[in-house]
């Protein structure tokens, strides 16, 4: 199970937090850290905080189902190459607060309508998702009224139980990092010829740019790698190149 972000009592008013007509999004001075330029990859520690880490574990319990991919089709189905457990995440106030970063983050000229609902993730002892690029292939899920590709990814840990080993996030086409102060974050056991790893430390984010020229970009190739031992709970924030059909798109409740 993962470890207890807060008291008992404080979590009980937490569950509530989304019910509070006057909810007020935290003021951020998160530090954020460059990674690599080209392509744009930045490791943002803190990005949510521990309330609604929370709030996110409450919210998503008992709602998971096993996660899908797209076919060449379009079409979403089962595959052997991603094993996680995933549910999309109803839009309460503390997921607008999280949802509403996502966009400053990247600047004042993305409105809320290139953004995905946001996707929980539950990775369980053995659980992986395979090399894979959040940019898709298939005309059939660019389309305009999916609002084009994903133009960008965050990636983050929510939580992770205490114990856990592996589950970490790969970039297999990305050159190791040079400053061995990256090992907070990164991986720097793994062999070179491994690429990056990032580790599942909850409550930090991995933003990356999916496209370059309008393509999507091979080198943002990465892996949830297994969990060897323990929980993590992710979750994934995508937005697309343009406005997505309301169908799609992330709403309020």
């Amino acid at each position: 199970m993962f470890a207890t972000l807060l008291p008992l009592p404080l979590l009980a008013l937490l569950g509530a937090a989304s019910t509070t007509p006057n909810y007020t999004c935290p003021h951020h001075l998160y530090n954020v850290q460059i990674f690599s330029e080209d392509p744009l990859i930045i490791y943002i520690p803190d990005f949510i905080t521990v309330s609604e880490a929370s709030h996110l574990q409450t919210i998503s319990a008992n709602r998971f189902t096993s996660s899908q991919v797209a076919d060449q089709t379009g079409q979403q189905q089962l595959a052997s190459t991603r094993t996680s457990r995933s549910t999309s995440l109803e839009s309460d106030q503390v997921v607008q607060c999280i949802e509403q970063r996502a966009l400053q983050f990247q600047g004042y000229d993305i409105p809320r309508t290139h953004l995905e609902p946001l996707q929980a993730v539950q990775y369980s002892l053995g659980e992986n998702y395979k090399p894979h690029t959040d940019w898709f292939t298939s005309d059939a899920q660019t389309t305009p009224s999916f609002g084009g590709n994903r133009a960008t990814s965050f990636f983050v840990y929510v939580a992770a139980s205490e114990d856990i080993v592996g589950g970490g996030t790969q970039f297999p086409l990305l050159d190791a990092p040079k400053n061995e102060r990256w090992c907070e974050y990164v991986n720097c056991d793994a062999g070179w010829d491994e690429g990056v790893t990032f580790r599942p430390i909850p409550r930090n984010a991995v933003f990356w740019r999916n496209l370059k020229g309008g393509r999507g970009d091979q080198r943002t190739l990465h892996a949830g790698l297994p969990v060897q031992r323990g929980e993590k709970l992710g979750m994934n924030i995508w937005t697309r190149e343009r406005e997505l059909d309301l169908q799609y798109r992330s709403e309020t409740i």
